[in-house]
């Protein structure tokens, strides 16, 4: 706005610049769709390395492998992904999620909340539920701890979450499903219609203990010496004696009663619970309670206690309050715990699954939430029938062009005669069956890797190729540019051991012509990427976009203006418009010229960049339409290396 001038002097007025930088956009996250037995579902999740993706979707599976090939895609460079789970769900292989109804009162109460795994598969009928009352307030507020375990015998804790004095109240901020349900990776809670009281504690609660000294100092002389034996589940574990000294407080009685259970065993065999805790909790004034816990294998279980040591802590069975040692998503009914839904994996995804619905945003129309990605990769297209990887592979490249995207095909393997997919001839039927999925947004890569699999004695095991090229070309990206084709003797493909099918030259030369990408195995070197055409690469094409980082470098060039171009938009259409915007994009573009992206030695042989009346006409002008056009020159990789030898006459005698 101009200055307004009213009295003599300087004044000092800044203007603003025509310099609108464009930044490159990233050109090596991927995208993976696949089948995973925990995560949620048709819901792009971020990660960056193993770990992220074993928070999010568990530990590796043998039946995922979206899983293996995300491995090789950071083992082989890569830094970024979105991953999405899909799965069908069948009447013989339903999808579900495990769930729970938790009761206040061990039994005959009244439902308080619905637990349920936050997202389906049979993983959620490993997580566990415990409630304390060792709070502030324990009339009203109470603990929740929730735990993931594996299935060994004591079951071993994965995870844990504890969330301290919740309350049902949904007035307060410490509202039981509002703090849960804000952060937990594992469980959603949902209060039910009515509850007044909160959930009753998991474990076996003592009767009320006075707190009195009169009383309580003739509780702990009852003590010393004294045995009781302990049940689990009705089954006998073995009788405990206290020690012949009396306790100066019940918190160490409790400390003493705990390494007890823990030790408890029958000789010769290991501890029966060493997972037992017994802790101390507040009831009303000048009163409190025992609660003994311990994570069972079965964990509807109780805990029972007889004799004169029980009865000394009020843990005899006619003044004991027994519940569930954890409430089991998914487990049967038993005590305060009812109304179960098993989580179940439904199956492998098919060919609806994986393409999904644009309108419902499932399959890969997920990554419509996703902020964007420049491959992707379909692994479990590897176990499909030849009609419905057809119809994944066509909906992918479709879904890729206006994404600016690339995608890495994994033909099918899985299908009745598809066995012959791991041959030269089998791979060529495949291709010519389905010419019409030729594309320049595609690669297609010859054969399959063999990895060490960890879940089978690190045997090899053949996966899907995507998620191992998507790796390399990420760490050729970031090496050498987007431009270098992610083949050669340096694009060695690291975690693999072998090769499904180990090709000569003669048939590498039989493949490379009608555009399938071989991966080699040469010596000294190993395993590498001996290919860098798209499908649209055969000879007999004749594309424009016949190699890979000239497709992948347009894209990047199209992906980056597009972007960067936005502020465009609404801006008066004439000259100073036109001069700003070739500043800017000529400036870009100059970067990648001195980056080495483009052939010539100068940018006039590089690359140009035009906006003006040649390019935005009057009638243009009048459709509110402003015409950039940028060209350039890409570097072509040197794919076949001609060395001439010439043998010379030795020198005539003189």
């Amino acid at each position: 706005m101009p200055i307004a001038t009213t009295y003599p002097g300087v004044y000092v007025e800044e203007l603003p610049s025509d310099v609108h930088t464009i930044t490159g956009v990233s050109t090596a996250v991927t995208a993976f769709l696949g089948y995973f037995k925990q995560g949620p579902m048709n819901k792009p999740v971020q990660i960056f390395s193993v770990a992220d993706l074993e928070r999010n979707f568990g530990i590796l599976d043998v039946s995922s492998e979206a899983a293996y090939g995300i491995r090789q895609f950071f083992a082989n460079g890569g830094a970024e992904a979105w991953v999405v789970r899909v799965a069908a769900s069948t009447s013989s292989k339903p999808l579900a999620k495990a769930s729970i109804d938790i009761e206040d009162a061990p039994s005959g109460g009244a439902a308080v909340f619905t637990a349920t795994a936050l997202s389906e598969g049979s993983w959620g009928n490993d997580v566990r539920l415990a409630v304390d009352y060792n709070t502030a307030n324990p009339a009203t507020a109470f603990n929740l701890t929730v735990t993931l375990v594996d299935n060994s015998s004591p079951p071993k804790t994965q995870a844990t979450e504890i969330y301290r004095n919740l309350v049902i109240d949904q007035t307060s901020p410490y509202f039981a499903p509002a703090v849960v349900n804000a952060t937990s990776v594992l469980v959603n809670l949902t209060l039910k219609t009515g509850a007044a009281n909160p959930p009753a504690a998991t474990g076996t609660l003592s009767a009320d203990i006075s707190t009195d000294p009169t009383d309580l100092n003739a509780t702990l002389g009852a003590l010393h010496s004294e045995t009781m034996q302990v049940q689990l589940g009705g089954t006998t574990l073995g009788t405990v004696t206290y020690p012949t000294t009396t306790p100066t407080s019940l918190n160490q009685a409790a400390t003493t009663l705990q390494g007890m259970l823990q030790a408890l065993s029958a000789p010769g065999q290991p501890p029966a619970i060493p997972n037992t805790t017994v802790s101390v909790i507040q009831d009303t004034p000048g009163k409190v309670k025992l609660q003994i816990s311990t994570v069972s294998s079965t964990p509807t279980d109780t805990l029972t206690f007889t004799g004169n040591l029980a009865g000394a802590l009020e843990l005899d069975v006619a003044a004991t309050l027994t519940n569930v040692q954890q409430y089991a998503l998914g487990g049967s009914a038993a005590s305060a715990q009812t109304n179960p839904t098993t989580g179940a994996d439904g199956d492998q995804p098919d060919g609806t699954a994986i393409i999904g619905d644009p309108l419902a945003k499932t399959g890969i129309y997920a990554l419509d939430n996703a902020p964007g990605f420049n491959l992707l990769c379909l692994p479990d297209v590897m176990n499909l029938g030849d009609n419905d990887a057809f119809a994944v592979i066509s909906a992918a490249e479709t879904y890729c062009q206006p994404k600016y995207a690339f995608l890495i095909v994994d033909p099918p393997q899985g299908g009745a005669g598809q066995s012959q997919r791991d041959s030269i001839v089998g791979i060529q039927n495949w291709l010519t069956k389905t010419a019409t999925l030729r594309s320049s947004y595609a690669a297609l890569y010859f054969p399959r890797p063999q990895i060490p699999d960890p879940l089978n004695g690190f045997r090899l095991r053949s996966v899907a190729a995507s998620g191992t090229l998507a790796g390399l070309y990420a760490q050729t990206d970031g090496t050498r540019g987007v431009w270098k084709a992610p083949a050669g003797t340096a694009a060695v493909l690291k975690n693999v051991s072998a090769l499904t099918y180990v090709l000569s030259d003669s048939e590498n030369g039989v493949l490379n012509p009608v555009g399938i990408n071989c991966l080699r195995n040469l010596p000294v070197f190993g395993e590498v990427s001996w290919g860098a055409r798209t499908l649209d690469g055969a000879d007999q094409r004749e594309s424009q976009w016949k190699y890979i980082p000239v497709r992948r470098l347009a894209l990047y060039i199209e992906a980056s203006l597009y972007q960067g171009t936005q502020w465009v938009v609404f801006e008066p259409n004439d000259e100073p418009l036109w001069s700003q915007i070739r500043l800017n994009v000529g400036t870009f573009m100059q970067q990648l010229f001195l980056q080495g992206a483009f052939q010539g030695s100068t940018p006039a042989t590089a690359y140009f960049v035009k906006c003006d009346h040649s390019t935005t006409t009057q009638a243009d002008i009048n459709q509110g339409v402003v015409n950039i056009v940028v060209g350039f020159a890409p570097l072509l990789p040197a794919e076949f290396v001609i060395l001439q030898i010439q043998q010379i006459a030795g020198p005539t005698p003189t």
